[in-house]
């Protein structure tokens, strides 16, 4: 997809590694300093733990997800070294993005839909705010939707059918970016039109007269 289709009246962002700037290596690197760990072993420890996704999901809050790590690293880190450690992914938003993202708000019904949790909104919402001259995210946008508050999560068919089903969308009309194959397989499973974004500074690239 070179640019945005003529048919398409509303598109749904993914936020972290779309709109905000992110690199999961840095929260890896983190948690290997602190548990005396390579970063291999790190990334196995977390890739299929069922806590990290109950923790997207809202179903545990952040003190137990902090001692899932505890548990699953072997460390007896504080609450503030643990955050630090998995918020080191959270880089920051660009100033030239977001005035690109709000100027599309007269022409599309525009929407974010994250995975996340209640540390990293914590955390990235006072990022936002520097970029934003003090304003929340969802000013920018028609609304914003976070996985931990509906208790849902992407891949899942259910967190797509209601994002579309809150704004009476029509999935064949809809484009929803994402940086994370897993996640543009689940929308494309329930008709979702679809982009795949490898690399956030390009996105001014779909929209390019």
């Amino acid at each position: 997809m070179k640019s945005v289709p003529a048919h398409i009246s509303s598109i749904i962002f993914d936020l972290g590694g779309v709109i905000l700037n992110l690199d999961q290596q840095k929260s890896v690197q983190a948690f290997a300093r602190l548990a005396g760990l390579s970063e291999e072993q790190v990334i196995d420890r977390f890739t299929e733990a069922t806590w990290l996704k109950d923790f997207e999901k809202g179903l545990i809050g952040a003190a137990e997800f902090r001692q899932a790590v505890r548990q699953a690293l072997h460390i007896t880190a504080s609450d503030s070294q643990i955050d630090a450690a998995w918020n080191a992914m959270l880089l920051d938003l660009p100033l030239p993005r977001l005035q690109l993202l709000a100027g599309l708000r007269p022409h599309y019904t525009t929407l974010v839909l994250s995975n996340t949790n209640e540390i990293h909104l914590t955390a990235f919402e006072p990022i936002v705010a520097r970029t934003t001259g003090g304003r929340p995210l969802d000013a920018f946008f028609d609304a914003v939707y976070y996985s931990h508050l509906l208790g849902m999560r992407k891949p899942d068919a259910e967190i797509y059918d209601y994002v579309l089903s809150q704004h009476q969308l029509l999935a064949s009309d809809t484009l929803f970016i994402d940086d994370m194959a897993a996640n543009i397989a689940g929308a494309q499973k329930v008709g979702l039109q679809t982009y795949q974004l490898t690399n956030p500074d390009r996105l001014s690239n779909l929209f390019a007269k």
